[in-house]
């Protein structure tokens, strides 16, 4: 049978102190293409539906030319409100500095990965995607990311970058502060942690390890 697979991108491509983000394409081009490869069903949705904005700075002549096609993917999301979201197997939030700005506060995003985790599916989410798990709570009322093994961009790589500052808040220290056991590597280093259905990778330099265990999960 089949899998399929739901992808969550941002509609925000920051604000007045940080413009022309949105999300990291290399974040969503690399995990799409290989879930693609293995034959699964991907949809692709962001909160509002229509264009997810591509962070300028992860476009570069050099990116490999199947990811122009991912770009037009972004062009025309689905409405996460049109989005049957009980019918998948995993859900993916792709990262960028965008999910901090609309993802991060909104409603469907909690009633979408609280779904997932009540029900034991897989939860994937890489960089600044991570944020989608923050609101999102337990059977019991608490954090779904409290004692589990997460990772994301870490305060470190942001101050290196000197976003730091234009962040709502920074994802680390949100992860902390509600409970999560959060793992990091040096900067950009590849590195990714799974904790049960949870699958949480740190920057753009893991996606494809990401990708890689979200597919093992699934066997």
């Amino acid at each position: 049978m089949k899998k399929n697979i739901l992808i969550i991108t941002t509609n925000s491509n920051g604000d007045k102190n940080i413009e022309n983000t949105g999300v990291y394409l290399e974040e969503f081009a690399v995990p799409y293409l290989i879930f693609k490869a293995t034959g699964y069903e991907i949809d692709t949705a962001s909160v509002n539906g229509g264009l997810s904005p591509v962070d300028i700075r992860s476009m570069s002549c050099s990116n490999p030319i199947e990811w122009d096609d991912c770009i037009k993917i972004l062009r025309k999301t689905k409405s996460l409100s049109d989005i049957d979201y009980a019918k998948y197997d995993v859900l993916f939030f792709s990262g960028g500095h965008g999910p901090m700005f609309d993802i991060a506060y909104d409603e469907k995003i909690k009633e979408v990965v609280e779904y997932f985790y009540l029900n034991k599916k897989i939860i994937s989410a890489i960089c600044h995607g991570v944020v989608a798990l923050v609101n999102a709570k337990d059977e019991n009322n608490n954090p779904i990311v409290k004692d589990k093994k997460i990772t994301s961009f870490t305060n470190k790589e942001e101050h290196i970058i000197k976003f730091d500052e234009f962040m709502p808040f920074l994802l680390e220290t949100r992860l902390k502060e509600l409970g999560a056991n959060f793992i990091e590597k040096a900067p950009w280093k590849e590195h990714v942690e799974v904790d049960n259905n949870i699958i949480t990778g740190q920057n753009q330099n893991s996606a494809i390890l990401l990708a890689e265990k979200v597919i093992e999960k699934l066997y």
